[in-house]
This record gives C-alpha cells, structure tokens and sequence, in this order.
C-alpha cells in the first residue's frame, strides 16, 4: 500500500512506543523506506523486536516518558519532525484493570503532551494517533463503523476513548493535522505477551500443552497481521500528507474477518496439526464480549486493503515463533515483563 521511499526518504519521524509489537515493525518498514527514524524509548525491555532484532542501532533514541511534554517539545522541534506515529500505550487489558491510574497517566495524559507539543514546537507535524477498536466499547449493532459512538467503560478502553477524543479536539480546537487509527487486534512476530490469545496458544502447543482461552470462547473479534498495521500507519501518514483535508478523520482497519476466539485457537491447532484441545477457562472480566471493524471508509478513502489473509498471516507468525522457542536461551519459558510500550 505505500508509496515506498519517494515518500519517506530523509523524512523525519518520530515514532512513540517503539519498543512495542506494532512499533518496532513500524520503524522496520520505516527503515526500509529510508525515513530518518526518532525513536521514544522509557525501558529497556530485553524482549522487544526493537533490541533482539538491532533496529535500535540504526535509529535516534529518546528516552523518556510520553507524559513529558517538555521533553516531547524538545524532541519535536531539535530533530525538526515532520510525522509523528503515536503508538505508546498501556496496552494489556489485565493491567489496565488492575492498575487504572497508570494505565490514564500513559494512555491519556501521554496523548494530550504529545499533542500539546505537536501544536508549540513550532513545526506542526503530521500525527497519526494509534486509537483501539476497544475504544468503542459495546455495541448493539456490529460491526464497528466510524459513526458508532466511544462507549469505552472497561480502564482500557475507557482510556482510548479519552485519547481518541482528545486528538480530534486538538484538530477543531487548534488546527492540529491528526488522524486517528482504530485497528482490530494485533498478533505476528515479536509479541512476547504470552497471556494473548496467539502468542499464548502457539507457543502452548509447540510445548505440547494444552491451549488456554480465558474467556468463554465464543467471543467474537477479528484480528490483524502487525506487518498489516504498521503499513497502514504509514498509508494514512501519506495521505494525510498529500491530502490535508483528511486531518480530524478517524479510520478503520482489520481484515474484515470475524470470528469467535475458540475458532481462532482451533485454526492454529490446524495448522499446526496438532491433536490437542483447548481447555475454556470462562474466567475473563472487564472485556467486551463481542466486537469487530468494518474497514469500508478506509477502502474509499485511503484506497487501504491489507496485505495478509489471516491464514498467511498465521502461518508466518507460527515459523517466527518456532524458530524463537527452539533458539532462546529461556525457551520462552520465562514470562517477558508486560511493560508499557513507550
């Protein structure tokens, strides 16, 4: 979908989050675009595809907290960026549960110091902000279109409802160039988050263990390829760019394909070819039940269509894995803190 490095050669990007799943594919399809990447670090977490694979060597690191507007200011206007990605976050819904007050100090506040600095460093960058699906909440009617309301209520979704609103309030109120990106669930390579339903299941059965579903299996979500992902951030970053009337407009995206999360579970068993059967927990909490996207506005106006079926996608995803479980020095035995990517 994107245009390649005619666009993206020399420019300068600031990519929040870069440490995470969606980030560090993100500056990996930057990097192969010849963007001049500035990367937001808080932690060093060991696990990140951003550390194991050295992407880290070939970019600007800043580190810090997104909450420090200061720092965001300075960052801005020195290295004079001109897009800016924002995908740090408290993703896990677990944590965010447990820990509501972190999870709004990164999710909300972070949002709003990254758009204030966007709007005073003096360069007015593009932003793209990383939304959620979640930050819809429940639905009567499904699937997910633009116009659905934010009914967020659970802390997470609540806190992307909160940062959503607050980038198009900086659009109406300050004339800030921002679109807002609401994906379907993210797997692929590099996610180290075993308590996910991919990553989880698929490294169960490599072990021989049986899967494990959290909830009671027959919720519906629809998931996409993060290759998929970070190149759709990227499409918008470029329409956005040729296209400044965009700004203030919200987007879709996901495969379209929906399904319940047992399915999901039994598809990688399939293509694993393994006997074994998953175990239902049923003890999910503070989750929708059911949710997926319609990505028809993306299609229409970004010309947007992903690049993976969800079999394609799976079938990379379980060779990334194999390969990483039978290499680590752990064996992924050992759980990867689930730190905030930022």
């Amino acid at each position: 979908m994107s245009k390649g490095a005619n666009f993206w050669r020399d420019r300068r990007v600031l990519v929040t989050g870069c440490t995470g799943l969606v980030g560090a594919w993100t500056v990996r399809a930057l990097l192969d675009r010849q963007a001049h990447v500035i990367g937001l670090i808080r932690d060093h977490v060991w696990g990140s595809e951003l550390l194991q694979s050295g992407l880290a060597n070939r970019i600007d690191c800043v580190h810090g907290a997104v909450e420090d507007v200061a720092l965001l200011e300075r960052t801005l206007a020195e290295y004079e960026v001109q897009t800016v990605i924002h995908l740090a976050a408290q993703t896990i819904v677990d944590i965010a549960r447990r820990s509501p007050l972190s999870t709004f100090e990164t999710n909300i506040k972070g949002t709003w110091c990254l758009l204030e600095a966007s709007r005073r460093c003096g360069f007015s960058p593009d932003v793209i902000v990383a939304s959620s699906d979640k930050a819809y909440g429940e639905q009567l009617t499904l699937p997910y279109t633009e116009d659905s309301p934010l009914l967020g209520r659970y802390p997470y979704d609540a806190s992307k409802a909160c940062a959503d609103i607050l980038a198009l309030t900086y659009h109406r109120t300050y004339g800030t160039s921002v679109c807002v990106t609401r994906c379907a669930n993210f797997f692929g390579p590099g996610d180290l988050n075993w308590n996910r339903l991919v990553p989880g299941t698929i490294r169960s059965v490599l072990r021989g263990e049986r899967p494990q579903i959290r909830s009671d299996g027959k919720s519906i979500r629809d998931y996409l390829y993060v290759k998929d992902g970070a190149a759709a951030y990227l499409h918008v970053a470029e329409c956005l760019a040729a296209r400044p009337e965009l700004a203030g407009e919200a987007f879709n995206f996901s495969t379209e394909s929906k399904t319940t999360t047992l399915a999901m579970v039994k598809r990688i068993l399939s293509l694993l070819k393994s006997p074994l059967r998953p175990h239902v927990l049923n003890r999910a909490a503070g989750e929708i039940h059911d949710q997926h996207l319609c990505a028809a506005k993306a299609r229409r106006m970004l010309a947007w269509r992903p690049c993976y079926s969800v079999d394609q996608a799976l079938k990379e995803t379980i060779g990334w894995y194999g390969d990483y479980l039978a290499t680590s020095p752990s064996g992924g035995k050992s759980e990867t803190p689930r730190r905030r990517a930022a």
